[in-house]
């Protein structure tokens, strides 16, 4: 392991950039490298309207920041016993039959639905005519009036894009995951969340609902300057159907729990959440299984990262950074949130980044997130 050392001014000056140019409203940045908090800012507004600044502490929602814990949740169901990774999907949800689209039903296992291998998808990355819309399904991020129970119903009405294993797709997959973790379980998944991974590592303001209205940052989208998200919308993704926010979903107890996209939380929690999985585990999981985490599980197939990217358990794996074109090294493991967030692990400098926002999608994907990065790789 080697531990080069980071320029704070480097990384200020990322978020001064971000912040001056209109493409983000407010942030918090931490960042840990061997076991030590080395960096923590927040920076700009959690409510531009308001004027209320970005705090340490601010609370934001989540998005797909939800997918890792939630399949940190489910690993360790799978160490005690209680899942198996290897089963097909229908010995907990036995209704779950989606079909390919020459009527076959294949088996679909929950390794399948934790490295988005099951040939599900997601609507907003379909046309608006495309069999998920014509369905009805929630991307979990809305408030389509449904239970969970319902929504399995229509994805499965929707069908699969092919064959499971023999493909690469961004889902609905954690959703689905979610429900087998409830059945498995007799309990709610935010129950089976806070057993197995908040409560153990005790992070306080992580959860399927806002611990502190006060604290929470207010969503915006991108412009210049960004405006405040409204209730509901649709962000425009492409050509395809947009993405459809709810920011009032997180306040709405009859929501079902999106193991996807559906919990809200703060910087600090994230960072010592990544930092569990980076240092072996520590009291959610074993060594083992975060070793499966952080390694590639997807082979060759091409993944929506796009070239030198593979797909571990809860997040993108750095294979080839040359093919990525990528200044980080291979082994790096990351995902962001459509809300506004970014993080990363890199297990050769014990090195972990998260930086929330409150602006989607330029804090995912944007100019701030690759700033952020040369500025930690300069």
């Amino acid at each position: 392991m080697t531990s080069s050392p980071i320029d704070p001014a480097r990384i200020d000056d990322s978020i001064d950039r971000a912040l001056a140019d209109q493409r983000i409203v407010g942030a918090v940045v931490l960042i840990a490298q061997g076991g030590q908090t080395v960096y923590r800012r927040a920076a700009g507004l959690a409510d531009r309207e308001t004027g209320r600044a970005m705090t340490e502490d601010a609370i934001f929602r989540l998005s797909s920041v939800t997918k890792p814990i939630v399949s940190a949740a489910a690993l360790a169901l799978a160490e005690r016993g209680v899942l198996d990774l290897n089963a097909p999907v229908t010995r907990w949800l036995p209704d779950f039959t989606p079909a390919l689209p020459d009527g076959a039903v294949p088996a679909i296992t929950l390794r399948h639905l934790l490295t988005h291998t099951a040939g599900l998808a997601y609507g907003f990355l379909q046309p608006a005519d495309g069999p998920h819309h014509r369905a009805g399904v929630s991307d979990g991020l809305d408030r389509k009036v449904l239970d969970l129970d319902d929504n399995l119903a229509r994805i499965a009405a929707a069908g699969l894009a092919y064959p499971p294993g023999q493909g690469w797709g961004y889902s609905v997959a954690i959703d689905v995951l979610g429900a087998a973790m409830q059945r498995a379980t007799g309990k709610t998944l935010p129950q089976v969340v806070a057993e197995t991974v908040t409560g153990p590592l005790g992070l306080s303001d992580t959860a399927f609902h806002v611990t502190d209205r006060t604290r929470l940052a207010k969503a915006y989208v991108d412009g210049k300057p960004p405006a405040p998200m409204a209730e509901p919308h649709l962000l425009p993704f492409f050509d395809l159907a947009g993405i459809s926010f709810s920011p009032e979903r997180i306040f709405d107890a009859a929501a079902f729990p999106s193991g996807g996209g559906g919990m809200a939380g703060a910087a600090d929690d994230i960072l010592t959440f990544l930092e569990a999985i980076r240092d072996g585990g520590r009291r959610i999981v074993s060594p083992e299984t975060t070793r499966a985490m952080l390694a590639n599980q997807t082979g060759d197939l091409p993944v929506i990262m796009g070239p030198g990217w593979g797909f571990g358990l809860g997040g993108a794996v750095l294979v080839d950074p040359t093919a990525a074109n990528s200044r980080q090294p291979a082994g790096v493991w990351t995902w962001g949130g459509v809300y506004g967030h970014n993080w990363f692990v890199d297990p050769s400098r014990d090195l972990t980044v998260v930086a929330l926002t409150n602006t989607a999608a330029e804090g995912m994907n944007g100019q701030f997130p690759t700033d952020l990065t040369a500025a930690l790789y300069a």
